[in-house]
């Protein structure tokens, strides 16, 4: 509230003044009695307080707020669990090594960077010092190498959430070697990692991270069928999956999250030009089959792919596409609603949602609608 509202020195002291007054008991109406005396100094603020105080302030506050005295810095380094560093634009390295051995609790660090600051002693800091850290976010650290991986692996073996996106010298015994002790992973983004997303890696994730949800390949080119299966066979909660530029794949990837994935809502295969019918009329059945089997209970219309991306790939052809949009009443081609991507294929403008087509045409012409 300090660090957003600007308040000015004597609001500050008015309010203190105001704590320091408590009362004690006895006639809460008369103002006189009853009253003592129990914070003398900033100091005395209650933790909790204090840690609501700075729930409310800009990180950079929060770190000030560490250094006013010995009381405030033992209890933010005991009470904070999220911090962000990403409005550093240089020593970001420094800061996080002098950070590090104090916020030992926090479960939540965000690194993002504009340009490349974070080396590995920082990274191996925070693997020695914040054991709980649960989401860690390093996208577009450059100069990172396999050292960080190991060291993580090692320290942090409750990650959840892990952003490497763009750190490209990372290589896939490493990351491979991460998700056999981070087995709790459930978001990992690995968009531009191109060392790094092989399939020796997705079988490794797909062996250890059970768990695991979302997952960005995006751009990965090393990625091939024999990774994207593992993972589909090893991952059956997966719910979004991006293999944009992935253009080695085929339809046995796709076929396989099909048949193995229930869950999966979002699927981006922007530019994976090996990508034909098949693989759509596999999507198209893939919500019955996972009914008939009842890996789907109380479905609904909600149910399946909500997000489809597949601009690009220009061996489809509108019949496959269209099987897909009507299997999933969520993937929509009408205006302000696009979340069934086909931007570079000409050849599918006759693809429509029902609502593309009831917009489209008088109603009576629809004697036999889509669903």
């Amino acid at each position: 509230m300090v660090g957003k509202e600007n308040l000015r020195a004597g609001d500050l002291n008015l309010c203190f003044e105001k704590l320091m007054m408590v009362p004690s008991g006895g006639d809460s109406g008369n103002s006189n009695k009853g009253v003592k005396t129990v914070i003398t100094e900033w100091k005395d603020i209650p933790v909790e307080l204090l840690m609501q105080i700075l729930s409310l302030v800009d990180d950079q506050t929060v770190i000030s707020a560490s250094g006013v005295c010995r009381g405030w810095r033992d209890a933010i380094c005991f009470g904070l669990t999220r911090l962000s560093l990403s409005w550093c634009s240089k020593n970001m390295n420094e800061l996080v090594l002098a950070l590090a051995p104090k916020f030992t609790k926090l479960q939540t660090l965000i690194l993002r960077q504009d340009k490349p600051q974070l080396e590995d002693i920082a990274v191996e800091t925070i693997a020695n010092c914040c054991p709980d850290l649960q989401i860690l976010d390093l996208s577009k650290s450059f100069k990172l190498t396999d050292r960080s991986l190991y060291a993580l692996s090692h320290g942090c073996p409750d990650l959840t959430k892990l952003n490497i996106s763009g750190c490209s010298a990372f290589s896939d015994h490493a990351l491979a070697y991460l998700a056999s002790f981070c087995r709790k992973l459930k978001v990992l983004n690995l968009c531009g990692c191109v060392k790094a997303a092989s399939d020796t890696a997705l079988q490794a994730i797909g062996r250890y991270c059970n768990q695991l949800q979302s997952l960005n390949l995006g751009w990965c080119d090393n990625v091939g069928d024999v990774g994207v299966m593992s993972l589909a066979a090893g991952c059956p909660d997966l719910r979004t999956l991006d293999l944009c530029g992935c253009v080695r794949i085929t339809d046995d990837s796709v076929i396989a999250l099909a048949n193995r994935c229930p869950h999966l809502r979002s699927l981006g295969l922007y530019y994976c030009r090996n990508i034909t019918d098949r693989a759509m009329y596999s999507l198209a059945h893939s919500k019955v089959n996972h009914r008939m089997w009842g890996s789907v209970k109380g479905g609904n219309d909600e149910d399946g792919l909500r997000t489809l991306n597949i601009s690009q790939c220009t061996a489809l052809t509108p019949s496959a596409v269209q099987a897909v949009c009507d299997s999933f009443p969520s993937l929509h081609t009408c205006s302000g609603r696009h979340s069934l991507i086909m931007s570079g294929c000409l050849n599918l403008t006759s693809v429509h949602c029902v609502c593309a087509v009831h917009a489209h045409r008088p109603f009576s012409t629809l004697s036999h609608p889509a669903h």
